[in-house]
C-alpha cells in the first residue's frame, strides 16, 4: 500500500516563495537598488557609466537616468525604479533622494520583522508618521517671492549645486529661469507651465558650453527650400500651414485613362493652375516667409520665389506649434481659407545660420513670445546629454516654485528638523506603534548622513553634532555643507528646495516602504524553454485534425 500521494495545486513549474523571506527578500532588493544610487546625491555626487542595450554610452548622475538604463530581475527592485520615474515626472527633482529615503524606511522596518512584529503593525506606524511629516514640513516651509529674482536664481542653484553643470551654474540658472518665465502662461486666472511642449532643447555639439542660450524665439533645423530664397528677412510676416503646396496626388492608386493627346496636356496644365492658385491664395495676405508641415513642389517653389517668399517645407508639428505661440500666427489647413489675422507679426528677424555643417532658421527677437528653444553647445554627444537632463531638472524645479511659491531648507536640514519633530512626538506615544514610529525619524536621517560620507568627512561626529543643534530653538534650518561636510545655516548659504518637491519625495517613499511591506507571497511562473518546444509540435497537430 502506497502513502497518501501529495497533492499538487500549482503547477510544477511555478515557483511560490512565502512569508518572511519574500519580506527580507524586497528589502534587499530595495536597498541594492539604494546602494547604487547613493553616491549620487549631493554637490559632491559621482557619476555613473552605463551602456544601454544599444551600446551607446549614458554618463549621469540623475537618479532617475540611471535606472531608467538598469535592467533589474527582481519585482521589489522593478517597484523602487518606478517611483523614480513617478518622481521625475511629478515634480521633476529629488529622483535621487526618494530613492534612498525608500530604501532606508524599508531597512530599518527589517529590524521590527525580526522581532516578529507584525507588518501591518509597522505600516499603521509609517501611515501616521507619514501624517505627521506632512504637517511638520508645512510648518517649516516658507513663502517666496516669485518676482524676485535673485531668490529665484538661487533656489534653481541649489538644484543644479549637484549636477554635471554646476561649473556653468549661473549661465544654466538664469537660461532655466528665462526659458520658464517665457513659457508660463496665464488664461482665466490659471497659471499653465508646459516645458515639455514649449521649451523645446536643441542640442549642437561643437563650440562651448558658454555659448548656450535662450532664444526670444525658435530655431528649427531646417534651411530654405530653393537656393535663391532670401535668407535674412527683418520684420517678416509669416504664415504657417499644415497642408502640402504640391497637386494633390490620389489616396489610393488611381488610374487615369487617356485618349487624346491633348488631354494629357490638359492634366499637366490642371496640375499647373491648381498649384499657381494655391500660391495666390498666399500671395494675397503678402507674407515673406511661408512654412509648411508638408511638402512643397518645385513649381510652388519658383512661384513663391518669383513673389520673393521664402519657404521652409517639412518642420515637425511640435515645431510649428511652438513659432505659432511665439510670433502669434495660427496655423492654417486650407489656403483658401487664409486671413489676415493668421499671418504672424511678432518676430522681428528670420535668418538662416550655418553652425558646424548643418543650416538652421532662426525666427527670433519676438514681442513677447510665448515659447521659446534653448541652444545648448558643449564638447560632445554624452555631455550636452547630461546638460540636457540637468536643464529639465532646473526648469521643473523653477516650475513648481512658481506653481507653489513655497520653500524649505535644503542640504539635510529638513530631513533632520522633520526627524527631530517626530522623535519628540514619538515619546508621547504609547503601545508597539511608538518603536516604528521613531524608526522613521531615524531613517529620514540617511539624506545628510550620505551628504556628509560622500564628501568625505567622519560621519558619526557630524551626524551628532547636527542631532544636537537640531534640539536647540530655531536652528531648523542648520544642515550639511555638501562641499566640506561642515555644519551651516542653510539660511546663509542660500540652499533652499521647493517644498513640492519634498512633500512628493517623502509620499512617495513611505507609501513604497508601506507596499512592499505588504507583500507577503511572490508567485512567479516561469515555463522552462524545454517545455515550450515539446508542446508546440503537439498543438499543431491538434489544430490540423
Amino acid at each position: 500500500m502506497m502513502g497518501p500521494r501529495p497533492v499538487l495545486v500549482l503547477s510544477q513549474n511555478m515557483k511560490r516563495e512565502s512569508g518572511r523571506k519574500v519580506q527580507t527578500g524586497n528589502i534587499t532588493a530595495a536597498k541594492t537598488i539604494a546602494d547604487i544610487i547613493r553616491t549620487c546625491l549631493g554637490p559632491r555626487a559621482m557619476m555613473k557609466m552605463l551602456l544601454d542595450p544599444m551600446g551607446g554610452i549614458v554618463m549621469t548622475n540623475d537618479g532617475n537616468a540611471i535606472l531608467r538604463e538598469i535592467q533589474v530581475q527582481h519585482p521589489a527592485a522593478k517597484s523602487m525604479i518606478e517611483i523614480s520615474r513617478t518622481q521625475d515626472e511629478e515634480v521633476g527633482d529629488g529622483t535621487t533622494s526618494v530613492i534612498i529615503l525608500a530604501g532606508e524606511m524599508l531597512s530599518v522596518a527589517e529590524h521590527f520583522l525580526e522581532q516578529q512584529m507584525h507588518p501591518t503593525v509597522i505600516i499603521g506606524a509609517y501611515r501616521k508618521a507619514l501624517d505627521d511629516m506632512i504637517s511638520i514640513l508645512k510648518k517649516i516651509g516658507t513663502p517666496v517671492d516669485v518676482n524676485n529674482r535673485e531668490m529665484m536664481l538661487k533656489i534653481i542653484k541649489s538644484a543644479i549645486n549637484t549636477k554635471a553643470i554646476n561649473r556653468w551654474s549661473d549661465l544654466a540658472c538664469t537660461i532655466a529661469l528665462d526659458a520658464v518665465k517665457t513659457v508660463e502662461f496665464e488664461e482665466n486666472g490659471r497659471k499653465e507651465i508646459d516645458i515639455k511642449k514649449y521649451a523645446k532643447v536643441e542640442k549642437i555639439p561643437g563650440g562651448f558650453s558658454e555659448d548656450s542660450c535662450v532664444l526670444r524665439g525658435i530655431m528649427v533645423n531646417k534651411d530654405v527650400t530653393h537656393p535663391r530664397m532670401r535668407r535674412l528677412i527683418k520684420n517678416p510676416r509669416i504664415v504657417l500651414l499644415d497642408c502640402s503646396l504640391e497637386y494633390k496626388k490620389g489616396e489610393s492608386q488611381t488610374d487615369i485613362e487617356i485618349t487624346r493627346e491633348e488631354d494629357f496636356a490638359r492634366i499637366l496644365q490642371m496640375e499647373e493652375e491648381y498649384i499657381q492658385q494655391i500660391c495666390e491664395d498666399l500671395m494675397r495676405v503678402k507674407p515673406d516667409l511661408v512654412i509648411t508641415e508638408k511638402g512643397i513642389s518645385d513649381l510652388a517653389q519658383h512661384y513663391l520665389m518669383r513673389a520673393n517668399i521664402t519657404a521652409i517645407r517639412r518642420v515637425r508639428k511640435t515645431d510649428n506649434n511652438r513659432i505659432a505661440r511665439a510670433c502669434g500666427a495660427r496655423i492654417v489647413s486650407r489656403t483658401d481659407e487664409l486671413r489676415e489675422e493668421d499671418v504672424g507679426t511678432g518676430a522681428r528677424l528670420f535668418e538662416v545660420k550655418k553652425i558646424g555643417d548643418e543650416y538652421f532658421a532662426f525666427i527670433t527677437d519676438c514681442k513677447d513670445p510665448k515659447a521659446c528653444t534653448i541652444i545648448l553647445r558643449g564638447a560632445s554627444k554624452e555631455i550636452l546629454a547630461e546638460v540636457e537632463r540637468n536643464l529639465q531638472d532646473a526648469m521643473q524645479v523653477c516650475r513648481n516654485v512658481l506653481i507653489d511659491p513655497q520653500l524649505v531648507p535644503g542640504g539635510g536640514a529638513t530631513e533632520m528638523a522633520v526627524s527631530h519633530a517626530l522623535t519628540e512626538k514619538s515619546k508621547g506615544m504609547t503601545g508597539v506603534e511608538q518603536w516604528p514610529y521613531r524608526a522613521v525619524a531615524q531613517a529620514l536621517e540617511v539624506i545628510p548622513r550620505t551628504l556628509i560620507q560622500n564628501c568625505g568627512a567622519s560621519t558619526i561626529r557630524v551626524l551628532t553634532s547636527l542631532r544636537a543643534k537640531h534640539t536647540q530653538e530655531g536652528s531648523q534650518t542648520w544642515g550639511v555643507n555638501g562641499e566640506t561636510g561642515a555644519l551651516v545655516d542653510m539660511k546663509d548659504l542660500g540652499i533652499w528646495e521647493p517644498l513640492a518637491v519634498k512633500l512628493q519625495t517623502y509620499k512617495t517613499a513611505v507609501e513604497t516602504a508601506v507596499l512592499l511591506l505588504r507583500i507577503d507571497d511572490i508567485v512567479s511562473g516561469h515555463k522552462k524553454k524545454g517545455d515550450e518546444q515539446s508542446k508546440q509540435p503537439a498543438a499543431t497537430e491538434a489544430s490540423q485534425e
